[in-house]
């Protein structure tokens, strides 16, 4: 669970980052969980846009990533959020 200083810092570290993922209407498939795993052990914080025709909104696809990764919810403003969970290989964020 993140303290609300180590989300504060890592909202500010995100602010840079572009979506490396679209959710479309396809949804959240086995797959794309495969690929978001993947780029949270390479990258630990990545940014993800959930278009209009997924149908869902985008806390919807945060909190199912979430709970399919092992990830913690940064963020969610509009159309996008910001999921982090620290590598276990590759650790770069320092909380």
């Amino acid at each position: 669970m993140l303290t609300s200083k180590q989300r504060a810092k890592l909202r500010g570290m995100a602010n840079g980052l572009s979506p490396i993922f679209q959710v479309g209407k396809g949804g959240v498939t086995p797959a794309f969980v495969t690929q978001v795993n993947q780029a949270l052990e390479a990258r630990e914080l990545i940014k993800i846009t959930v278009l209009e025709s997924a149908g869902v909104s985008a806390q919807v696809v945060c909190e199912e990533l979430c709970t399919a990764c092992g990830a913690e919810a940064v963020m969610v403003i509009g159309g996008k959020f910001v999921l982090y969970r620290e590598s276990r290989e590759k650790k770069t964020i320092e909380l």
